[in-house]
């Protein structure tokens, strides 16, 4: 209440066009900016082989995460929320995604949620990653907290009042009340939420970003393809790509510093050995 939430600052020095879209465009699905890319497979493919030798399991899924929670560090707007008209900056970058023990129907799937500062290297991320998963499927002996919450909601709440409880959760959030644990153990709560679309090997989707909750960045990767690329001077050769789609809440940052942003991520996608080297601090939104 009173601009004040225990998930982030408010951020008052905006220009007069920012401060006025959220008031244009009052909710995420109504400011969704859709974006599509492919990253080239070989530079990723290179560098999981050489950290293979090393001892370092990796998957796209990882170097991704890495890079986003680098971008992020450096790029501190893409950090940002958009509350009931206001606009806040997170302190810390969050990062979630679900899980599945077995790609069956029928598996019912958990979502991890992971916090970083955003100075860590890619291998620190990584095993943060590895022991979450592993948590949550080969060494599963409880719920997590997030389970925990949904249960809660959903078992022990009688039907006619569930509609009620969530209406008064997002009431809440709104209106910067909602309790510091439940924002903690929220995945929609979150810096940005990633799905891998490859592990079930179809292309990559457009997911929309949440409206209860802060999720203003949903990154989606899909499966590999060989396809017809143009190289220098027209010519045409065959190059396995990675395709992602990503949904963002175009309310906090201007396009350009998307773009950008975007610019910055493509660089690091191109040499993933630039994330094994740990940044000093990241860079504050407002000080």
């Amino acid at each position: 209440m009173f601009g004040k939430r225990p998930d982030g600052r408010l951020v008052r020095d905006l220009d007069p066009m920012q401060k006025i879209m959220p008031y244009i465009m009052k909710t995420r699905t109504d400011s969704m900016n859709m974006y599509e890319d492919t990253f080239d497979c070989k530079p990723m493919d290179m560098y999981i082989k050489a950290k293979a030798e090393e001892g370092l399991k990796l998957s796209y899924m990882h170097i991704i995460i890495a890079a986003m929670v680098r971008l992020i560090a450096l790029r501190p707007q893409l950090n940002r929320f958009c509350v009931n008209g206001k606009i806040y900056t997170r302190p810390k970058i969050w990062v979630s995604f679900v899980v599945h023990p077995k790609l069956d129907d029928g598996s019912t799937g958990t979502t991890i949620k992971l916090c970083f500062e955003g100075t860590e290297t890619i291998r620190e991320i990584a095993e943060a990653v590895n022991t979450a998963i592993a948590s949550e499927t080969v060494n599963r002996t409880d719920e997590n907290g997030t389970d925990k919450l949904m249960r809660t909601l959903m078992n022990r709440i009688p039907g006619p009042l569930i509609k009620a409880v969530i209406n008064l959760l997002l009431w809440s959030d709104k209106h910067n009340i909602l309790p510091k644990k439940i924002i903690e153990l929220s995945p929609f709560h979150t810096s940005f939420f990633i799905t891998n679309l490859k592990s079930l090997g179809i292309n990559h989707i457009y997911h929309h970003v949440y409206e209860f909750g802060t999720t203003g960045l949903f990154f989606a990767i899909g499966k590999e393809q060989k396809v017809p690329f143009v190289q220098q001077g027209d010519e045409i050769t065959t190059q396995k790509r990675l395709g992602w789609g990503l949904v963002s809440d175009e309310r906090y940052c201007d396009g350009l510093y998307f773009a950008l942003s975007l610019r910055q991520l493509r660089k690091f996608m191109a040499n993933p050995a630039v994330l094994e080297k740990p940044l000093e601090a990241k860079v504050e939104d407002i000080k």
